[in-house]
């Protein structure tokens, strides 16, 4: 399964009141009918312009391009990126649950990508089973024959009080982030909403 995560804004509104239906329904529809669908479209909460959005696509093969659909409606394609999973998802059908759902961005040796894995595999065991949270995906980039790439953590929790609590996980969880977080070159979480609920 491959998946590409699209930043997309409306330079003409401050806001994404015309975008959201626009990727939910007419963008939604072309991806369908190239043999692809959004598994997920989210609005940021922090980290995110008020007028942007990540689109997150998928497909058997080759995920289609949005721009030209975009471009044509007069919105703008801000960045993309190829991702493959790792460990998760187990579960390609898009996602449904209200929630707060956090992309955690890292930066990482291509070369440790497996071990950054497993490490967070072991990790959730406890990790879920002790907080209002669950992994939706760990994704690497795409492409690593360069040194240096991207990994996407995303993490839904029921919201900014379990995303805090969760910030002190039991010690077994904790030792293998903390070995996690020496494998990392740099991390960025960002805060969504998944339109739609």
């Amino acid at each position: 399964m491959q998946y590409r995560v699209h930043l997309i804004k409306d330079p003409a509104l401050p806001d994404t009141r015309k975008l959201a239906p626009f990727v939910k329904d007419t963008l939604a529809a072309e991806l369908r009918s190239a043999g692809a669908d959004v598994y997920g479209a989210f609005y940021g909460l922090f980290g995110l312009a008020t007028n942007e959005l990540y689109v997150v696509t998928r497909a058997e093969g080759e995920v289609p391009d949005v721009g030209e659909p975009l471009s044509r409606a007069g919105y703008s394609l801000l960045r993309t990126i190829d991702l493959v999973p790792t460990v998760r998802p187990v579960d390609h059908s898009p996602r449904a649950e209200a929630g707060l759902y956090v992309f955690r961005w890292f930066d990482v040796t291509n070369g440790d990508v497996e071990e950054i894995a497993q490490l967070s595999k072991e990790a959730w065991v406890s990790f879920e089973a002790d907080f209002e949270a669950e992994v939706q995906g760990l994704f690497a980039q795409a492409d690593r024959s360069a040194e240096r790439g991207q990994m996407l953590l995303l993490t839904r929790y029921s919201g900014l009080n379990a995303w805090q609590t969760s910030r002190a996980p039991s010690a077994e969880a904790r030792e293998n982030f903390m070995r996690r977080h020496a494998l990392t070159l740099e991390a960025k979480p960002i805060a969504t909403r998944l339109i739609g609920t």
